[in-house]
């Protein structure tokens, strides 16, 4: 990254509420963002890294406490957030990454860690080494984590396996695929910044050339992927995911499996009766925190 300033768009919340908060401030930047707790004062900071300033004019302002308002039916204690835009060295945001990302194992097939990390995998362990970037994709977040276990368990060495991953963000999820030998790999974003991102992690992992990577919006009628796949993961948050159900479930090989993951809680049961209505069974299943991911067998 050479720019030595970015924009830090944070949002001081509640613990409750750090799910409304993340997901309006997503769906108006259209970049997942970081959160940060506070274990003294147990107060909650969301927050997204932008290159560029973003409006922040009064008129912007209610508009995004408006769009949390919508959701405080889920998370009362969104409708009053204190916000803040802030200028920032990319030196303090690179150190910031430092204190927050910690390398992560995934079963015994996966070590997923920072650059700066000096750990090392166990035998029989893939290594993948991240750059998280402005891009959300470190593992650590309830919903990519599911993501990862879901990628390493239905792993099967004996077979031909294609994955695709919609909204790859950093490219965890295709970096640690192409590692565990899917073949052939996809991963897309709506975001050109993510996908360059994630193309130098694959680099940085080797991998580079075992994933097509295409910077594609999944809502605009022009998407294509040019092919099923037998695995799919879909990050992406719930109102989406409940918009694109027939395209996602087009993308999908018979008796494949989806992979959804990005949707709170107390949204899960539309979602997954969306997607049962269009022959999908829910097969996998797991809640933390606020969230509830899913996979679903065609």
């Amino acid at each position: 990254m050479n720019r030595r300033f970015l924009w830090r768009l944070s949002v001081v919340t509640s613990d409750e509420a750090e799910e409304a908060v993340s997901l309006a401030l997503a769906d108006r930047l259209h970049q997942v963002p970081c959160t940060y707790k506070n274990l003294e004062t147990g107060r909650t900071t969301v927050a997204v890294y932008l290159e560029n300033r973003p409006d922040w004019s009064k008129a912007a302002r209610d508009g995004l406490r408006q769009a949390l308002r919508q959701l405080d039916t889920v998370r009362p204690q969104a409708a009053s957030p204190k916000f803040r835009l802030t200028k920032i060295r990319t030196e303090d945001w690179a150190e910031s990454w430092k204190r927050h990302f910690k390398p992560l194992e995934i079963g015994a097939q996966l070590l997923i860690k920072p650059s700066w990390s000096r750990r090392r995998a166990k035998a029989g362990q893939h290594e993948v080494v991240l750059d998280p970037g402005m891009s959300f994709g470190t593992g650590q977040h309830p919903t990519t984590s599911f993501c990862l276990k879901e990628l390493a368990r239905l792993r099967r060495p004996d077979q031909r396996q294609s994955f695709l991953d919609l909204g790859t963000g950093s490219g965890i999820l295709a970096i640690c695929a192409a590692k565990l030998g899917y073949s052939p790999v996809a991963a897309l974003d709506l975001d050109r910044l993510s996908i360059d991102l994630a193309r130098r992690n694959a680099r940085l992992n080797k991998v580079s050339r075992q994933i097509r990577f295409q910077c594609q919006d999944v809502t605009k009628p022009a998407f294509r992927t040019g092919a099923q796949y037998s695995l799919i993961c879909a990050n992406l948050i719930s109102t989406l995911l409940l918009a694109q159900k027939e395209r996602l479930v087009a993308l999908l090989q018979k008796e494949g499996l989806l992979v959804l993951a990005g949707i709170l809680k107390v949204e899960f049961a539309r979602v997954q009766a969306a997607y049962e209505a269009r022959g999908l069974r829910l097969v996998n299943s797991r809640t933390e925190k606020e969230w509830r991911s899913g996979s679903f067998l065609r």
